[in-house]
């Protein structure tokens, strides 16, 4: 998060503002490579039967994992966007990103081999399932935006927090910064932008031209960042009870809230030595 902070002026939220494959006995995670498994009796390579997509994992994470489980050629999943008839939200515009709901899917169902264009449209029906109940739009109303806008800004908690302990936390560090006019000014944004997952962000990355950019751009993104899970869901309903505008991983395990400009500073010098420590 930036350590400046531009004048306060009034905003809205804008409108957009390891692949694990499960085989018999086994599970294979943090590759997106199907690993053969052998038998105790036989040496027949067994096929996964089923698809777990991990929370925060991106729309493209998702497109190759279902490529490489399917076996289809890469890019085919991507593809079939178009024909995928997917039931989105308007203001999503076509894009399932935040939608493609992380949960164990079938490779195979009632006889049936999934198809990449199957599997989308399950993932997406088991988030309108999810997002669409009573609770969550519910929650959502109550905080003065809609479902589409909920789930971004749990999107952003999911790859912002390092530890389900600390959702809440971000959540209302975000909600405090919309309110207050301030820019959300979170790195995610800027990874998503970029296509990259990473800890550092630069000064010049803060600079690119996108809608992602949450360091020059006011309000949520245009679209998810990420697709989030049920715990970040809660947490973008329901925020902690907090002043915070700042926070900011030191090290694992210790990720620090205030709302004092200062004492983020400090807090940012320790994560900066920390990362210049041998090994990081």
């Amino acid at each position: 998060m930036h350590m400046n902070t531009p004048p306060r002026s009034a905003i809205r939220l804008t409108r957009r503002g390891r692949l694990v494959l499960i085989a018999t006995g086994a599970v294979v995670a943090g590759t997106a490579v199907a690993v053969p498994l052998l038998g105790l009796d036989s040496e027949e390579e067994k096929k996964p039967t089923a698809l777990v997509i991990p929370e925060g994992w991106r729309a493209g994470q998702i497109y190759d994992a279902v490529d490489k489980a399917l076996t289809v050629p890469p890019g085919t999943t991507r593809k079939s966007l178009g024909k995928a008839r997917l039931k989105l939200p308007n203001d999503a515009d076509g894009n399932p990103e935040g939608y493609l709901f992380p949960a164990t899917y079938p490779l195979e169902k009632d006889g049936k081999k999934a198809t990449p264009e199957s599997l989308l449209s399950f993932m997406v029906d088991t988030a309108n399932r999810k997002f669409n109940g009573a609770p969550i739009a519910a929650g959502a109303q109550r905080n003065a935006m809609n479902v589409y806008q909920a789930v971004t800004i749990a999107s952003i908690v999911q790859a912002e927090a390092a530890t389900k302990a600390d959702m809440g936390k971000v959540a209302r560090v975000i909600f405090n910064r919309l309110e207050r006019g301030m820019p959300l000014q979170m790195d995610s944004t800027i990874n998503y932008a970029l296509n990259r997952s990473t800890l550092k962000t630069t000064a010049a990355d803060t600079r690119i031209e996108s809608p992602y950019n949450s360091y020059q751009r006011m309000g949520l993104p245009p679209t998810p960042i990420a697709n989030p899970g049920e715990e970040a869901m809660r947490a973008a309903i329901t925020p902690t009870p907090g002043d915070w505008l700042y926070f900011v991983t030191v090290k694992p395990g210790d990720t620090r809230f205030t709302a004092d400009h200062a004492e983020h500073q400090r807090n940012v010098a320790e994560f900066n030595a920390h990362q210049k420590r041998p090994g990081k």
